[in-house]
């Protein structure tokens, strides 16, 4: 399918300035449309949403400028750059303009190759601009949703979250996420966008064949019309009357297997998702993974119970051995809790309770490794076996089943305990806080670290002293260092032309916020080059203290190329018009010297055949004649070279037809013909 033309929307009451702009903008392969006054004009924006519009300065009984202040009040049209059309030479009135939001100019009347250039680098910078909007909103809420899957406990509520805000970023109808079972047979509803009210509501595969190709390949598919699509031909009754023909699917993986999928549909009016938004979803449908997985444990956790054993038979004889260290139990800040070789509770103190739930009478009819989850209850048994070798070690974190259901990571050390040959002293102390906060950060950390090296702006951050910490792949493609020889090792100064750091520290110092957005610098790359960025910085705190700078730049050197390009084409514009201009002014001197010429060619004939031609008044009359002649020759030269007509005059004489040449130059070429 051939792509559809960018349409220009031309505004201006002068009909052949339209059509000369139609013409041109044909030609540039544009579609156009047209609109005689502001009001009209303001409509069809509206209306067709235009990729340009190419607006005349003198729209009576308004103006050029009233339009674009009102296009630019209203959010339909507010994003939509604008080109002023003007035959005006007041720098003033093009400062108005650009002031109320106009992104160039053109000079009427139009000439084409400037016409079309100005219009392409226009929608270059536009579309440019928007991207960069789009890859800004993109990360925000990347963060936003990764961030709260990873951190929140409520996951349902968070999935509702999710497909919300997927939904409401990428302007789909409907945005669900779908869990299947690992027989492949049936599939779950988790939560729905549109629907709050969906809750693990069941759906047969077999009807959806789309969602099983996804789960099988675990890569994302995208369909532009399921009512015609083949995959569906056995379930086309089940979509034949959909509303919402557009579908895009994103596996949610779970190590080696896809568990669900991301479900966005559509209807024809959205079109389909392009390549950014696809793998928008995809980072979404990892983290969900991770979220998933987190929430199965936690289910699988409590619908375990924990198994009972034997009473042990010695209890009530080992406690009395250790009733001497009760008192230093029962005060102890600790869980610490007194075992036989084969694992069986002795005794434990009050705190135990506390960590595991269980109390000392039913921690004495059980065996305590009967507390830990199944996973860990290996590891317990092999700390039981070492007892028996004299191995007693400290500082190992199992997970414990707590008594109301809840995980709980305790620290275990274990030392004998003194006149007994068979008994352990076990200290149990609850870490599942510190734990937890460890592996927030780590994977904080770890989820920061991706962001930052998937960014294609160099990400570099430096102490208040200048050495660097921290510096992207996009920084070493752009600045051609290695990380390993600038962080640590190395001054942000070096990165820039000399005094240019301490400028950026001190514009960051008394920046609002102490912060910079989008200002242009320069950089030194590793073999001296200076490289044009677009740089935004701010400064890192912790708490009050201010601790280290971290800036953001882009790589604008095909942006500064496009534009130097685009200024020496208006140079060599400015200088044909010049070209131009003095040909009309040759054209135009033939023009008043030809009847002056022809006045003098007559009068000086009539002298000829008046007077004898010997005598001094033939003579005179032939010289005048004859430079007469040779004037007129030099003046149809000049009109030659001003490519303008002739026509007849008195005596058979050919001079300058001045207004048949300016009527050709007008009319557009195809009519000429």
């Amino acid at each position: 399918m051939r792509p559809t033309a960018p349409l220009i929307l031309v505004i201006d009451d002068d009909a052949v300035a339209r059509r000369t702009m139609r013409a041109h903008l044909h030609r540039g392969g544009f579609a156009c449309e047209e609109a005689a006054d502001g009001e009209r004009g303001l409509e069809r924006a509206i209306e067709r949403a235009p990729a340009l519009i190419l607006l005349d300065m003198v729209l009576p009984p308004t103006s050029g400028l009233d339009v674009l202040e009102r296009l630019r009040a209203r959010p339909e049209t507010r994003d939509i750059p604008v080109i002023i059309v003007t035959a005006s030479e007041q720098d003033d009135e093009l400062e108005r303009a650009f002031v109320a939001g106009a992104a160039d100019f053109v000079r009427k009347p139009t000439r084409e190759g400037e016409l079309l250039a100005r219009i392409r680098g226009s929608l270059t910078l536009h579309a440019s601009l928007r991207e960069l909007a789009r890859k800004e909103r993109d990360a925000r809420v990347l963060v936003e949703l990764t961030h709260a899957l990873s951190s929140s406990l409520d996951v349902r509520e968070i999935l509702a979250l999710v497909v919300r805000r997927i939904a409401e970023e990428l302007r789909v109808d409907r945005c669900s996420i779908v869990v299947a079972r690992e027989a492949g047979d049936v599939g779950y509803v988790v939560v729905a966008s549109d629907d709050v009210g969906v809750r693990d509501l069941p759906i047969d595969l077999e009807r959806y064949p789309e969602i099983q190709r996804v789960l099988e390949t675990r890569r994302p598919l995208t369909i532009d019309d399921a009512t015609s699509h083949p995959m569906f031909w056995e379930v086309r009754a089940h979509v034949s009357s959909t509303r919402f023909p557009m579908l895009t699917l994103v596996p949610i993986g779970s190590e080696d297997r896809a568990v669900g999928v991301l479900f966005l549909r559509a209807s024809e009016a959205r079109g389909s998702l392009d390549e950014r938004e696809v793998a928008f979803c995809q980072v979404v449908a990892n983290a969900t993974a991770v979220a998933l997985r987190n929430a199965r444990v936690v289910q699988k956790l409590r619908e375990e119970q924990l198994a009972v054993s034997e009473a042990h038979l010695e209890a009530s004889h080992r406690v009395r051995l250790l009733e001497q260290y009760a008192d230093l139990f029962q005060s102890s800040a600790d869980g610490m809790a007194v075992l036989d070789r084969d694992g069986k509770v002795l005794f434990a103190n009050p705190k135990v309770s506390e960590v595991t739930g269980y109390d000392e009478r039913e921690m004495r009819n059980g065996e305590l490794a009967h507390a830990f989850i199944a996973s860990d209850r290996e590891r317990v048994l092999a700390l039981r076996e070492g007892f028996a070798r004299g191995e007693y070690p400290s500082g190992i974190d199992l997970t414990m089943l707590h008594r109301d259901g809840t995980r709980r990571i305790v620290s275990i050390a274990t030392s004998p305990v003194q006149q007994s040959t068979d008994a352990v002293l076990v200290t149990l102390r609850d870490v599942t806080h510190e734990r937890a906060t460890a592996d927030e950060l780590a994977r904080t950390k770890e989820f920061l670290s991706s962001l930052i090296e998937s960014s294609p702006d160099a990400i570099i951050a430096a102490r208040l002293d200048g050495t660097i910490l921290l510096f992207n792949s996009a920084a070493e493609r752009i600045l051609g260092y290695a990380r390993d020889e600038v962080i640590g090792a190395a001054s942000v100064e070096m990165l820039y032309p000399p005094g240019a750091a301490r400028e950026v520290m001190r514009r960051i110092r008394t920046a609002p916020e102490g912060r910079l957005a989008s200002q242009r610098a320069e950089v030194l790359s590793k073999l001296g080059e200076r490289i044009p960025v677009l740089l935004s910085a701010a400064m890192v705190a912790e708490g009050s203290a201010q601790v280290a700078t971290v800036g953001m730049f882009s790589d604008i050197r095909e942006r500064i190329q496009l534009e130097e390009r685009l200024a020496q084409f208006q140079q060599r514009v400015a200088l044909s018009e010049k070209q131009v201009i003095a040909t009309e002014l040759a054209g135009a001197a033939a023009h008043e010297l030809n009847q002056p010429l022809t006045a003098i060619q007559g009068y000086a004939e009539l002298l000829q055949r008046k007077a004898d031609a010997d005598s001094a008044i033939g003579r005179s009359a032939g010289v005048i004649l004859r430079e007469a002649e040779r004037m007129a020759e030099i003046v149809r030269k000049i009109g030659k070279i001003a490519r303008y007509e002739t026509k007849q005059y008195v005596g058979g004489t050919s001079i300058l037809d001045l207004d048949r040449a300016t009527e050709t130059d007008s009319i557009p070429p195809e009519e000429a013909k």
